[in-house]
């Protein structure tokens, strides 16, 4: 069975309901994104495009509409199994890095294995066969400020790879990145991707990136639509 690891249906999204200058974010959303797919998120900016990819990550929550986490629909659970969900299931990666400066590459990959459980010598080890995965293993004790702007991108993919999620959610991942370096972290993700099997949903404005994704959609006015 090749059942979707994200289901979303009919989400909406209102910000100052029933107030002057209410705008509708997102209108009857649907999507699915099934395991080793690739899904390229296209939007104008302020589009909700941020919003889509919170509320499928579990950060915010749709004023309608259902969504779907490996088979789990996510209505009604506590904070504290959504939680669960985002730390097990899911795996971010933002335009920004935002690793701890004061950790080390490795450190900022242990810590959230850490979090979830598993013990020092298992998340070092799995912390540096992810930075050899990507080409960085031997700045693993460095510290993000003496990274390249491409080096922390690819170290921020393997803290979202640590606790082998089923879910990659990416805003815009390499939005900060010159066009080489752009196009050397994108092929990392993928690869990184097509190697685990899970479920890529890619926001990004670069057109000729999304080009090189499974499959494109569009969210424009609050609609979703495919990508011809």
């Amino acid at each position: 069975m090749n059942e979707p690891v994200l289901s979303l249906k009919g989400l909406e999204k209102v910000y100052n309901r029933g107030k002057p200058g209410e705008i509708h974010v997102l209108r009857g959303v649907d999507l699915d994104v099934k395991p080793g797919e690739v899904v390229a998120l296209v939007a104008p900016s302020g589009a909700g495009k941020s919003t889509l990819l919170h509320m499928a990550g579990l950060l915010d929550t749709p004023d309608a509409g259902t969504v779907t986490i490996a088979g789990e629909a996510m209505q009604g659970l506590s904070d504290r199994k959504r939680t669960a969900v985002r730390r097990d299931k899911v795996g971010f990666v933002y335009q920004f890095h935002h690793l701890l400066p004061e950790f080390t590459a490795l450190e900022n990959i242990v810590l959230p294995q850490r979090a979830a459980g598993v013990s020092v010598r298992a998340a070092e080890a799995r912390g540096m066969q992810l930075l050899a995965s990507v080409g960085v293993a031997e700045r693993a004790d460095h510290r993000p400020g003496a990274l390249s702007g491409g080096e922390q991108q690819r170290v921020a993919f393997c803290r979202a790879m640590a606790n082998e999620p089923r879910l990659l959610l990416a805003d815009e991942p390499t939005g900060n990145l010159d066009p080489e370096t752009s196009d050397r972290v994108f092929e990392t993700l993928m690869r990184l991707v097509r190697d685990t099997g899970l479920a890529a949903l890619i926001a990004t404005h670069n057109l000729d990136l999304a080009a090189r994704m499974d499959r494109r959609v569009r969210l424009d006015a609050g609609v979703l639509s495919a990508v011809a």
